[in-house]
């Protein structure tokens, strides 16, 4: 919300600027800038063309004299097309500096002397206007300085407002509330009546009551045709970011800044029959002021005549009644949309409208009347007309709803707030925020004012006895809550534990959004059901998540964009998994999740650059895994996933329940989603994945350990989890470790087998093992390898 520093001090006197900015922030109304509403530039001042002619050698050029005091003539030569007799103007005369370092000297044009220059809004800073030059009021004085009358030494507050205070989405708003903060006082606005002069009304009908409760116009007629919006008009609406359109648009525009209600204007000619406030037809179509056409469905509310919607309530007009350069006949819109009619709806279309911004966050239902009346005296008084009366259509059941009473304990204020505040302070600032406090045994009454939506419960009025007196007032106190421990627990793995893990083996820890693409989402997860957002915030991220990987992808890709060239990534994070579109069943289950790519090792002299690989990021899986204190309860198995390149490719399990997948992304989905390199992703349910075993005591074996060395020979298919298994149960409680040493594939080995080297080694805690008790043991191991797996010894 943009609001400047004297449109405010019309309302309510202010401090010095940087002041007002220091206490707005602190009474909860952030200013996130304050900026001057004009660039520094001096030696311009108002001046009067007093002749003007076209220059004798410049077709395009006017040869003028001007007056900056009404006695000096000075020969200008000016460009613009505008430029005429009796004109007021902005004169840059000889030595003025203007924006951009530019300084005005003499200078012969065309062989004739030009003493100065006359300015446009954009040579000066203020606008984006270079067509002509500026056209002053004739009222303001010559020869004073330009800064001083347009006011130009002006302050922009651009303040943001939280969700829930829509009551201060406007300049009276932000002046209310700072009255409050700062005199104690409820501010509150008055409008004088502008008299009818006709009996012209247009009918208008609620169909939508609980939508639209109150739904104030007013017919304007005979306004006249071909006038500009008056500059300070066009110049005010300029500073707080809105372009000048037509002075009935501008109108309406300024209204809503100055009030917070927003208003719609149509041209009377193009209305059928009446105006109906409705829900809209399912299919419904409409085309709006942006001249695109939307598709509608009974969630929308619309302001529809006899031929269909003409509007789009609280959000934006249609195209086909709107205000012209040929507008004679003008109706006035002002009317109260609850929130819950309005909320999400512009979001779904892809817009975002200021009025739709105000609405969804809750507009004044007493405005619609005295923001009639604010835009009637104005157009009448920069396009004349006859106004006729204003038309106030409420429903039955007045469903903008009467405001109610909220109650404030004394104790309670004081125990949540750890101190005691005064009586009388509460009680005046309380005034500050209702019209009507009543005092009690235990505390207050105060009644909801009717712009406050966020004031409905006892907690809200201690929020504003705090904020309005300013959190810093509160002195620093001890906790007097008792301090409770918390547990810690090891039958799992903490997340912290996991962080830490994590990056400790060189991976970032990323977060990403839980709503993601859902053209990348289909493109890893092709078929997977997802759950759709009936609201998203962009188009491209309207579908919550089944996976970290959507995400983890997106980053590692943009990090690969910006020259990094071995990327190791992250996240612990929530899925999604539903059994249908329509939401069904729906799961959220907490993940671990990473992506690895590029070289092994970090850039080194003392080794080659080698590329990563499936099994270095399964390295990674079973380090964090061992965390378990239960890594031979993990195996990998080859399966298949879509997004994964097959053969390379594995299901994880802790005992018989499937944890996560690993696996290189697919090159095809690789190339279908601009992904540059080889990349290997896993994910693991942290839940099922992170139970870890009860730690046990176990001694350190005083007798020596015996290793001996095999290298069996088996099928390729054979996977090493069921060698270990086999292994260790022919060792009978001898094996203290199994280790992998060598995988040979070559002569001496046939093709579709491989020769894998296993040292075993061998202890007993009770004594010291023999070369007997390890023979034996070998034994053993060969013979259940080659009856159950057809294993060979490799002798060579």
């Amino acid at each position: 919300m943009k609001v400047t520093y004297s449109w405010l001090k019309e309302y309510v006197p202010l401090a010095a600027p940087a002041d007002v900015a220091r206490q707005l922030t602190l009474a909860g109304l952030e200013v996130e800038s304050a900026t001057p509403v004009a660039p520094p530039f001096s030696g311009v001042v108002v001046g009067e063309v007093l002749e003007s002619g076209r220059h004798p050698d410049a077709e395009k050029l006017s040869l003028c004299q001007v007056t900056t005091d009404g006695a000096n003539r000075l020969q200008i030569i000016c460009g613009a097309k505008n430029v005429r007799a009796g004109l007021r103007v902005a004169v840059a005369t000889v030595g003025a500096r203007l924006p951009n370092d530019v300084i005005i000297k003499r200078a012969k044009l065309r062989g004739l002397e030009s003493n100065g220059m006359l300015c446009s809004a954009r040579e000066l800073g203020l606008g984006d206007e270079h067509d002509g030059i500026m056209e002053l009021p004739d009222s303001l004085p010559l020869n004073q300085d330009l800064r001083e009358a347009l006011d130009l030494d002006d302050t922009l507050f651009e303040v943001n407002a939280t969700p829930n205070r829509g009551d201060c989405m406007s300049v009276f708003g932000i002046a209310r509330d700072y009255a409050a903060a700062q005199e104690r006082r409820y501010l509150t606005v008055r409008v004088a009546p502008v008299e009818a002069r006709s009996t012209s009304t247009f009918p208008v009908t609620l169909e939508a009551p609980a939508a639209c409760p109150i739904f104030a116009s007013r017919v304007i007629r005979g306004v006249k045709a071909g006038i500009a919006s008056p500059p300070w008009l066009r110049e005010r609406l300029r500073r707080v970011g809105i372009n000048s359109i037509s002075p009935i648009v501008d109108v309406a525009n300024y209204v809503m800044m100055d009030l917070g209600q927003p208003m719609h204007t149509y041209d009377l000619a193009r209305i059928r029959e009446g105006i109906c406030v409705r829900q809209a037809k399912p299919q419904e179509r409409i085309t709006l002021l942006d001249d695109k056409e939307y598709v509608l469905d009974p969630e929308y509310l619309v302001i529809a005549d006899a031929s269909g919607a003409i509007g789009l309530a609280g959000i934006m007009g249609g195209r086909s009644t709107a205000i012209s350069d040929s507008t004679r006949d003008v109706l006035l819109e002002s009317a109260h949309f609850v929130p819950d009619a309005i909320a999400g709806r512009a979001r779904r279309l892809g817009l975002f409208t200021d009025a739709g911004q105000r609405f969804e966050r809750g507009v004044d239902p007493t405005l619609p009347a005295l923001a009639i009346e604010r835009a009637t005296a104005l157009l009448l008084e920069i396009l004349g007309g006859e106004p006729g009366p204003v038309q106030l259509t409420r429903a039955a059941a007045d469903t903008a709803g009467a405001p109610g009473w909220v109650s404030l304990r004394r104790d309670r204020l004081a125990r949540l707030l750890g101190v005691n505040v005064p009586d009388e302070e509460v009680h005046s600032v309380l005034s500050a925020v209702s019209d009507r406090v009543q005092v009690t045994s235990d505390g207050w009454r105060v009644h909801q004012p009717p712009h406050r939506f966020d004031v409905a419960i006892e907690a809200d009025l201690i929020e504003e006895v705090a904020r309005l007196r300013g959190f810093d007032s509160i002195t620093e106190s001890h906790a007097i809550a008792p301090q409770v421990a918390g547990e810690a627990s090891e039958s799992r793995v903490t997340t912290d534990r996991l962080l830490t893990a994590m990056a400790d083996r060189g991976y970032r820890e990323v977060i990403t959004y839980s709503f993601v693409d859902p053209t990348l989402q289909q493109q890893l997860f092709p078929g997977v059901p997802s759950l759709s957002l009936a609201n998203p915030i962009s188009a491209d991220l309207s579908e919550m998540r089944v996976s970290l990987w959507s995400g983890l992808v997106q980053a590692c890709r943009e990090n690969l964009r910006r020259q990094q060239s071995r990327v190791r990534l992250f996240e612990i994070g929530k899925t999604f998994q539903v059994r249908s579109r329509e939401g069904g069943d729906l799961k959220e289950i907490e993940s671990l999740a990473g992506i690895a790519t590029g070289a092994r090792w970090p850039e080194q002299w003392g080794s080659a650059r080698e590329p990563l690989d499936f099994y270095d990021v399964k390295a990674d899986v079973q380090g964090v895994l061992a965390l378990t204190g239960d890594v031979s309860s993990v195996r990998f198995e080859a399966e298949a996933l879509p997004c994964l390149r097959p053969g390379r490719a594995a299901r994880i399990y802790r005992g018989d329940i499937a944890v996560g997948w690993l696996g290189e992304l697919h090159p095809q989905v690789a190339k279908a989603i601009n992904f540059p390199h080889t990349a290997f992703l896993f994910e693991l349910e942290i839940d099922s994945a992170f139970t870890a075993s009860q730690l046990k005591y176990k001694k350190i074996y005083k007798f020596p350990s015996v290793r001996r060395d095999l290298a069996i020979v088996v099928d390729e298919s054979v996977p090493l989890a069921v060698l270990q298994e086999n292994v260790t149960v022919s060792a009978s409680g001898l094996l203290s470790e199994l280790r992998v040493f060598d995988v040979y594939r070559g002569p001496g080995v046939e093709l579709g087998r491989k020769s894998i080297a296993l040292g075993l080694i061998l202890q007993d805690s009770s004594r010291t093992l023999a070369d007997v008790d390890a023979d034996a043991v070998v034994t053993a191991v060969v013979a259940r390898l080659r009856d159950l797996l057809s294993a060979t010894i490799r002798d060579q």
